[in-house]
């Protein structure tokens, strides 16, 4: 069996976590499946963007409980490896959540850079406190990065599960979609980044990413100088400033 299937179309992968007898829970041959996906995915030129969902009506259901033991006693963060090499990604990701997302399937959404909810079935549930376990896989910091202390209080000491429409209140979910068009919808978005320079996003995703190192306006002008610099003698730019110097001279 395939715990992972790829599908690609207009320079977006999508990546559909396929135990769906489990509701997609992770497991470590997922995680194999997950990185061995990401190292042929990442150096391919024609793929910029990546849609994470689940199959049939699950996101991801947290860990399968024989293999997070296994970790215990082999490495922990064994069992983090695939929701953290999407993380760590320099593609643009975007989670399609069409079901519940429970412990270490949250870790999946909070690995992705924008994340989609479908109307009706997304369900957020951090989880972990639940079943007497702390909370693994950089998932308190990664939540409250992305909403605010009392959401991730809410979530994660006292038990809230956010519905899709909670999940946008609370700055977790970019947008909520109708569960038939969120597919569609995490490819229109995906697509548009896959459109730029590849090169390009992945360091414009990294200035971002280290934002919350800078503490003020001169570290902020200081990060983006750089990649700005680099960027100006790429070929879209250069390509830009060519056409709007042959369109003046036409003018003229």
């Amino acid at each position: 069996m395939s715990y992972v299937m790829i599908d690609t179309a207009d320079g977006v992968a999508q990546l559909t976590l396929n135990d769906p007898d489990r509701r997609n829970a992770v497991s470590q041959a997922m995680n194999d499946e997950i990185v061995a996906a990401l190292d042929e995915l990442e150096p391919d030129p024609s793929i910029g963007a990546l849609v994470v969902t689940g199959a049939g009506r699950g996101f991801c259901a947290g860990a399968v409980l024989d293999d997070l033991l296994a970790a215990e006693s082999t490495g922990i963060t064994r069992i983090y490896e695939g929701f953290l090499r999407v993380a760590h990604s320099p593609l643009a990701t975007v989670a399609a959540v069409n079901g519940a997302a429970v412990g270490a399937g949250m870790n999946m959404v909070l690995a992705c850079d924008i994340v989609l909810a479908g109307r009706r079935y997304a369900r957020f549930d951090s989880r972990f406190l639940k079943i007497g376990l702390h909370p693994g896989g950089g998932h308190t910091w990664r939540l409250r990065h992305v909403t605010d202390r009392t959401t991730a209080m809410a979530m994660v000491v006292f038990g809230e599960v956010l519905s899709a429409d909670d999940a946008h209140r609370t700055g977790l979910a970019w947008e909520v979609a109708d569960d038939d068009a969120l597919l569609a919808r995490a490819h229109e978005l995906a697509a548009r980044a896959a459109a730029q320079p590849k090169e390009l996003v992945a360091r414009t995703k990294a200035t971002i990413l280290s934002l919350d190192e800078v503490a003020d306006s001169a570290a902020a002008v200081e990060s983006e100088l750089h990649p700005q610099l680099w960027s100006m003698g790429e070929t879209a730019f250069k390509d830009l400033v060519e056409r709007l110097q042959s369109e003046i001279s036409s003018k003229g």
